[in-house]
């Protein structure tokens, strides 16, 4: 197989259609999805990837019916939890991206053990994405860059690309290489909009519980065989 991509960016579509479809409920879909989050680093790891980052909770899902917002809450404070675990066993550095402030007080706490216990391992760098909107990451990024600016009495002239990126939630990850949104939808759904400037992407109708090895596999040879020119006229 060619070059794998450095950094893959999922974004976990489809675990309720899924459950649905098998008469069960919406929760069911969510907690089977978690499931499937290891081994797929497992298989990402196998490959070579060094970077993963999945989708876990958006800023627009608080708009969930509260029943199923308040079990995602749940299943995702007790994964940070079960989390240390799996990044011990499989060496893994896991980083939580996105405005944690809404979250319980215990889950940010479970969320700064995760990662400080974790910055030690070597292997794949997990990224969990929670209450994470790429709009709301970038006025995060612009309010932090003009409180440094005026602290430090800079004008607008210091403004450049990188200095931005240093302020997002991603500032010590690549971009990534390789979009994948599973479940059939075509749309970033305000995902790492910034991060993806120059990502290939590639959609599949699986559900993200039915998303395995064979899957990402299919995946990332689709990118391998892609002809990537960034910008330059054939």
């Amino acid at each position: 197989m060619a070059e794998v991509p450095q950094h893959i960016a999922i974004i976990l579509d489809g675990n309720g259609r899924w459950a649905k479809a098998k008469g069960m409920p919406r929760t069911y879909g969510h907690t089977m999805g978690a499931k499937n989050v290891e081994p797929i680093c497992r298989a990402a790891d196998a490959l070579g990837v060094k970077y993963l980052t999945m989708y876990a909770f958006s800023t627009e899902n608080w708009n969930r019916p509260d029943d199923e917002v308040a079990a995602l809450m749940m299943l995702l404070e007790s994964y940070m939890k079960n989390c240390l675990n799996l990044a011990k066993n499989n060496n893994m550095r896991v980083r939580v991206i996105g405005d944690i402030t809404r979250l319980d007080p215990s889950m940010q706490e479970k969320i700064r053990v995760l990662e400080e216990e974790s910055a030690k391992y070597t292997g794949l760098n997990l990224q969990i994405a929670i209450n994470y909107g790429s709009r709301d990451e970038m006025v995060r990024a612009m309010q932090k860059m003009y409180t440094a600016m005026q602290q430090a009495g800079e004008d607008a002239s210091v403004i450049t690309e990188a200095r931005f990126a240093s302020y997002l939630d991603t500032a010590e990850i690549p971009d990534p290489d390789l979009l994948i949104r599973t479940s059939g939808e075509q749309r970033l759904s305000n995902y790492l909009m910034w991060q993806l400037a120059y990502a290939e992407f590639y959609f599949t109708d699986v559900p993200w519980p039915d998303f395995h090895e064979k899957e990402l596999k299919e995946a990332v040879e689709a990118y391998c065989n892609r002809d990537r020119r960034y910008g330059l006229v054939k």
